[in-house]
């Protein structure tokens, strides 16, 4: 069976003095959801307070994104192998923020995903569809195209051990959230796409959803078959939300 994951995804936000307060309080999610993975993805600049705060406790630490080239001159960029320097287990790749805001292309995430299996990161990657695209009825053209340039440039079997979250466009930091079954279509399609590769690969394959998830509709969505966690925005960064849908994660396999 999948072991449930809670990725957050701070994105850009944060201080000191507030983190601290937040990692002790997701410390010890850890031993209170032993069967989910749980995970927080702070800024760059925070990965080495989180990664210490959280020494020992079963929860892995995460960047937001990586460069596709391992060094080099490229200034501001961080590569992948500093990512697992400084003790990232996973990463981030492919968000709807970096795809609209940045313009990264599907080839690009593509080359991002390898150099960072190529550092011996998990990567956590991103597909989904904006609003205009959901109502044009291409939601499973975009999801399959964002999905394919992956397996194309790196091969089904790099999807073992890898995450794929999918987070509508239209359901991020809008508080709107597709319904269980809205979910639930696109999370299949994802599964039952990797499947006509390997089907090996597709059963053991961990499929979050990512769009506005609260303490209120997680249980609802994880209860989903194909849906096996969540990437979670804003509510990860409030220790009280965070907890909740991590306990949702963990009663989902009840």
């Amino acid at each position: 069976m999948r072991k449930p994951m809670v990725a957050g995804n701070w994105k850009m936000n944060g201080k000191s003095a507030d983190n601290a307060a937040l990692l002790e309080a997701v410390r010890g999610l850890g031993d209170e959801c032993a069967n989910v993975t749980v995970a927080v993805c702070p800024p760059f600049v925070y990965v080495p307070q989180a990664r210490q705060a959280l020494e020992g406790s079963g929860v892995a630490v995460g960047g937001q994104d990586c460069s596709d080239n391992d060094s080099g001159a490229f200034t501001g960029e961080v590569a992948a192998p500093m990512l697992a320097d400084v003790g990232c287990e996973y990463v981030i790749l492919g968000h709807s923020e970096r795809r609209t805001l940045f313009g990264e292309s599907d080839t690009q995430v593509a080359a991002k995903y390898r150099a960072a299996q190529r550092a011996g990161l998990k990567p956590i990657l991103c597909v989904g569809e904006t609003l205009e695209e959901r109502e044009q009825d291409v939601t499973e053209e975009v999801v399959g195209r964002q999905l394919d340039a992956v397996i194309d440039a790196a091969g089904v079997a790099s999807l073992e051990g890898a995450v794929i979250a999918y987070e509508p466009v239209w359901a991020i930091g809008t508080g709107r959230t597709a319904t269980p079954e809205q979910a639930q279509t696109v999370h299949r399609f994802i599964r039952e796409r990797v499947a006509a590769h390997d089907a090996g690969v597709a059963e053991g394959l961990v499929l979050l959803y990512g769009g506005s998830v609260k303490p209120d509709n997680a249980g609802e969505l994880f209860g989903c078959d194909d849906i096996d966690g969540g990437l979670i925005g804003g509510a990860s960064l409030k220790a009280d939300a965070f907890g909740d849908i991590c306990r949702a994660a963990e009663r989902s396999r009840d």
